[in-house]
């Protein structure tokens, strides 16, 4: 199988299995996952996607009765023998598929992470609150409601809110789980392009069920059934030739 390899890995997985008590959620996964790219992992419900996604950063660890063997290294470092994995999800963050602000105002939100790390002089809060949401494509419509309830914020700002507490910890991935999900067009495509510009500067795994946002806005692909990956490429190379004959039924809809 072509594997995409000009960039340093930032994540190399081998002969990865996951399971949830006697079920195989994740049978024998192997990709490399490379630095400062976007890796869009896409396959029909139930495939193992999330589940996948989830052991990038242990979240996994966190569901009980889940067995995970094989390696999973990040620059090189097993993440399950050899890091801590609260100091693991400060490198690796994860958005969700629902936005999920804290029920505080968009200044705490993400002001949050950088306090618990021990950040509490209020002109450094001042300036990683404002770098965040620039960084984020939302400082010019919250800067003058910083102190209003993020809630109050329509789904699309809210998920930018998410992403900005995100980056406000300054992890080196952030995982996004189905990011676009609940957002209408014009969100979904403000994500897409905060993705794009987010790259040059973080290494970043999407779940998607959207073929044409993985195919938009993805370097790399993944294609996922029943637990297995079935294809890994260059995202043009698999969505314009692919190798296996179901990814190719995945892609044009004949199945999933």
């Amino acid at each position: 199988m072509e594997q995409k390899m000009e960039q340093k890995a930032k994540f190399s997985i081998r002969d990865l299995d996951l399971y949830y008590g006697d079920f195989q959620a994740l049978k024998t996964i192997s990709l490399d996952i490379c630095e400062r790219e976007i890796t869009a992992l896409i396959g029909p419900s139930g495939c193992g996607k999330s589940t996948f996604l989830k052991t990038l950063n242990r979240m996994n660890d966190l569901e009980p009765n889940v067995t995970v063997n094989g390696t999973v290294l990040l620059d090189d470092t097993d993440v399950y023998k050899a890091v801590d994995a609260i100091e693991l999800r400060k490198r690796v963050s994860m958005v969700f598929q629902q936005p999920n602000p804290f029920p505080k105002s968009v200044y705490e939100n993400i002001a949050y992470g950088p306090r618990i790390n021990g950040v509490h002089k209020k002109s450094r809060l001042d300036e990683i609150v404002e770098k965040s949401l620039r960084q984020a494509a939302i400082w010019n419509e919250v800067k003058d409601r910083l102190h209003k309830n993020a809630l109050g914020l329509s789904g699309g700002q809210q998920q930018r809110i998410c992403i900005a507490r995100t980056l406000a910890v300054e992890p080196e991935v952030i995982l996004m789980d189905e990011p676009t999900s609940a957002l209408d067009p014009i969100s979904t495509l403000k994500i897409e392009d905060l993705a794009v510009e987010l790259k040059k500067d973080y290494t970043i795994v999407i779940v998607t069920h959207n073929m044409q946002q993985a195919s938009r806005i993805s370097d790399s692909t993944a294609f996922f059934l029943l637990g297995e990956m079935i294809e890994y490429n260059s995202t043009m190379k698999l969505f314009s030739q692919p190798e296996n004959p179901k990814t190719e039924d995945y892609i044009t809809g004949r199945f999933g």
